[in-house]
């Protein structure tokens, strides 16, 4: 039965992330041939971004701004998109499954009083039924999920489900909403920002990480090349971040950052299961170490057993080659 799913968007710095495009592909499923409709909220002008929505499949869009929209509160954002669910009365509700996603549905789930299936990396139709496939146990295993009543409200892990071709052909109205925001708890006065250069962890193609093996910051710099050359980002393990050599924005593990890249290229990584259970499931992963026991080989597709500073440059030197001869 054909159903109205609402895509609740994410936005930074003006443009929209590419999970929104990928909630709105999950969608499309979940309506079964019904309405997509999706929800913008921010301050100012967001009619460009919507539109971008609705090239990417979303029938229509309503766009709420506000100028306690401006910066990202929880209390300010459940009050806007609770208005808008109240308006719609949707059958579904998917958002990414990102910092944001993680603090504001399951507010909202609180007060819609219903259940929320949380980073779900596949949305298949099982007769008749949506499921939802989600990791347990830090990636060891996964779980199916289906809802057979009530609101179907999920968050989908970035850079899992393939969004729809990009379409300007496709037309779809985008409507403005005024809503009452009041009683913010929490006002923010600064954002201090502190992340990696380039491409979103979370969002990457390529990611090249490094662990205690690089040795210092310098040693980050023949990856930063290698990623480059790669049109892919750098990112680190905890034990590079608690050594000093790399920020915690860049940290991928179970307390850092979870990614799902086509190639992750790990080097200097030993392998311990709380990176791993932040990267496991990369499609295509590369190990490089010096140690043949290393256990990031066993969950590698490819290892090179080798000193990282050697082999790195080589591989860069290789790619850059190739594309000169492409």
């Amino acid at each position: 039965m054909s159903k109205k799913v609402l895509v609740i968007g994410e936005s930074r710095e003006g443009s929209l992330r590419n999970v929104t495009f990928e909630a709105i592909a999950a969608a499309n499923l979940v309506s079964d041939g019904g309405e997509v409709v999706g929800v913008l909220c921010g301050d100012g002008d967001l009619k460009g971004m919507a539109q971008e929505m609705v090239y990417y499949g979303a029938a229509r869009v309503i766009t709420v701004s506000n100028p306690e929209l401006k910066t990202y509160t929880s209390d300010g954002y459940a009050q806007a998109v609770q208005q808008v669910i109240d308006d719609e009365s949707p059958e579904g509700i998917i958002m990414g499954h990102t910092a944001i996603g993680k603090d504001l549905t399951p507010k909202l789930a609180s007060r819609l009083e219903s259940g929320l299936i949380s980073d779900a990396t596949e949305v298949v139709v099982e007769g008749g039924d949506i499921v939802f496939t989600r990791p347990i146990y830090s990636g060891k295993a996964f779980e199916k999920k289906k809802i057979t009543d009530g609101l179907i409200f999920a968050t989908i892990r970035p850079n899992n489900i393939p969004s729809l071709n990009r379409d300007d052909s496709l037309t779809g109205a985008v409507s403005e909403k005024e809503v009452q925001i009041s009683n913010i708890r929490t006002i923010i006065k600064e954002v201090l920002k502190k992340s990696s250069d380039g491409v979103d962890l979370s969002e990457a193609k390529v990611i090249v990480a490094g662990g205690r093996g690089v040795k210092s910051a310098e040693g980050f710099e023949p990856l930063e090349k290698l990623a480059e050359a790669l049109g892919g980002t750098v990112g680190a393990s905890r034990g590079a971040c608690d050594a000093g050599y790399c920020d915690y924005s860049l940290q991928i593990g179970q307390t850092g950052k979870v990614v799902t890249p086509d190639l992750y290229i790990a080097c200097g990584i030993s392998g311990a299961i709380q990176h791993l259970a932040g990267m496991s499931n990369s499609k295509v992963i590369v190990a490089v170490n010096k140690d043949p026991e290393a256990n990031i080989f066993n969950v590698a597709d490819y290892g090179i057993v080798g000193d990282l500073f050697d082999v790195i440059p080589k591989l860069t030197e290789e790619i850059k080659q190739m594309k000169v001869n492409a």
